[in-house]
């Protein structure tokens, strides 16, 4: 059995406990078991995921993303804020960092912090809309607006990646299990590695209401890859500005896509929970 120091941090109910083996020995070689067992929520610390912090040439740390099923994830955008609040707390509380994930290296840079409490923003780097890179299969190049049949329903969606796969749904209501559905979609035979599902409901522009289905983890508080993502589906399907409000349940975030250097920035707050040992 092995004592195991983690911190833990939710950003609007999007909770990661964050595992530095740059300080702390850490030692486990299966971190889909270990995931799975810290993240429960009636046996474990619970969390919607992990992150692990290792070390990089690149940045200051590299971070790997695990879902509470155990599953590996390209990137989290709520992730990469957590990451950015429990750098700055521990390590000189510097306001700009770089964090190297499986997409490259994004930019966190700090703009409030107190109390346990800070507001963020990352980069989220260049979308992609080929179906071959997000990955997706069973389309044409590129899934704009397009139907996918899961059971008896044929469905229409946007395809993309932020640096993990996403598939958005605008809808007109949340009168419909879109849980059910976005578990459904996940899981579909067009997306090999799974996909994120976002139920997006425009209310003008620059706002837009979401649920989002997260892959391996299911229902979650918010997601800012979903929030980017849902924004960026938006603009391409004619319906959205670059600049916008994403609402959740729990709170909205704010997304930019830059015209002039094809970026997306993700800004929104970050909170402190606990800290402790958990005995793996």
């Amino acid at each position: 059995m092995k004592r195991i120091k983690f911190a833990k941090y939710h950003a609007l109910g999007n909770d990661f406990i964050i595992v530095d083996s740059l300080i702390w020995k850490f030692g486990i070689k299966n971190n889909e078991d270990f995931a799975r067992k810290i993240c429960s929520r009636n046996f474990g610390v619970g969390a919607d995921g992990i992150l692990v912090l290792t070390g990089s040439k690149k940045a200051i740390c590299r971070v790997d993303v695990y879902n509470s099923d155990g599953g590996w994830a390209e990137k989290s955008g709520n992730g990469l804020r957590i990451v950015a609040a429990y750098l700055y707390t521990n390590y000189g509380r510097k306001k700009k960092f770089e964090i190297e994930t499986t997409g490259g290296v994004s930019s966190a840079e700090m703009i409030k912090a107190g109390g346990g409490s800070f507001s963020i923003r990352v980069s989220l780097g260049t979308p992609v809309f080929e179906t071959e890179k997000i990955p997706m299969k069973g389309g044409g190049e590129y899934h704009i607006n397009c139907p996918i049949k899961v059971g008896s329903k044929r469905l229409k969606v946007t395809a993309l990646s932020v640096g993990n796969p996403h598939a958005v749904m605008f809808v007109e209501n949340f009168d419909f299990d879109w849980q059910g559905l976005g578990k459904a979609i996940e899981h579909s035979p067009y997306f090999p590695r799974r996909t994120n599902v976002e139920f997006a409901q425009v209310k003008s522009r620059s706002r837009v209401v979401l649920n989002d289905w997260e892959r391996g983890a299911g229902a979650t508080g918010s997601s800012g890859t979903g929030a980017a993502a849902t924004v960026v589906a938006g603009v391409v399907n004619g319906i959205m500005d670059r600049k916008a409000e994403v609402i959740f349940p729990s709170g909205s975030l704010r997304i930019e896509w830059s015209q002039g250097e094809d970026r997306v920035y993700l800004i929104g707050p970050v909170n402190f929970i606990c800290a402790g040992e958990y005995e793996y």
